[in-house]
């Protein structure tokens, strides 16, 4: 397999993980919009539908936009600098609104104190590595800024990760609000370990 074939193959792989958290978040715009309850209903969303439209939208353009950072036909000319800054911009809307949301609107049903933390944490990450990132390029220090980019898309891509953990932590352990929180972390903690792996592995430059 070629380069340029195996870094399509690796922005669909991502793209298809994320597909699932996209396709009920937009299903949950609909919904808000006025459309068919086709997902069901969730009472922390109705008095203030605001961050979730945000989170949604944003995390539509980060995942997507990110995906196409690995690829390197798209990131030549410019558009890499230029596509950076609204998918930077994009990934700081997701962990706003998702501190936003952990903060100022119930906990969902059969979730514990575990996963309301786990969420400051990994929101707060999430923001703190794309300050980082900006700040590391800035510099001209371009490991750095690729590894913080990295780690920021992973914390944010382990929405459709926990899709898998929560599925097979239910499927293992039964429901509970324990298990929930834990396979919720799981994704977050897969994520950051694949993203770890991928920045310490050699680079390899093309002759």
């Amino acid at each position: 397999m070629t380069t340029a074939v195996r870094s399509w193959a690796i922005a669909g792989a991502l793209v298809a993980l994320a597909a699932i958290p996209l396709t009920v978040g937009g299903l949950r715009l609909l919904q808000l919009a006025g459309g068919p309850a086709v997902v069901p209903t969730d009472p922390r969303f109705d008095a203030g539908p605001l961050p979730v439209v945000l989170h949604v939208l944003g995390a539509a353009v980060f995942v997507l936009g990110g995906a196409a950072q690995f690829v390197p036909a798209l990131r030549r000319g410019g558009w890499h600098r230029r596509a950076g800054k609204v998918v930077v911009t994009a990934g700081l809307v997701v962990a706003g609104s998702a501190l936003w949301m952990t903060l100022f609107t119930p906990p969902k049903p059969g979730t514990g104190d575990l996963l309301y933390l786990l969420r400051l944490v990994f929101g707060s990450a999430q923001a703190a590595c794309l300050v980082l990132g900006v700040a590391a390029v800035r510099r001209r220090a371009l490991a750095a800024h690729r590894a913080w980019m990295i780690r920021a898309y992973a914390i944010a891509l382990a929405a459709g990760t926990q899709v898998l953990t929560i599925g097979l932590g239910t499927a293992v352990f039964g429901t509970g609000v324990w298990v929930t929180d834990l396979a919720n972390g799981a994704g977050w903690i897969v994520n950051l370990a694949v993203a770890e792996w991928i920045i310490r592995r050699p680079v390899r430059t093309p002759a």
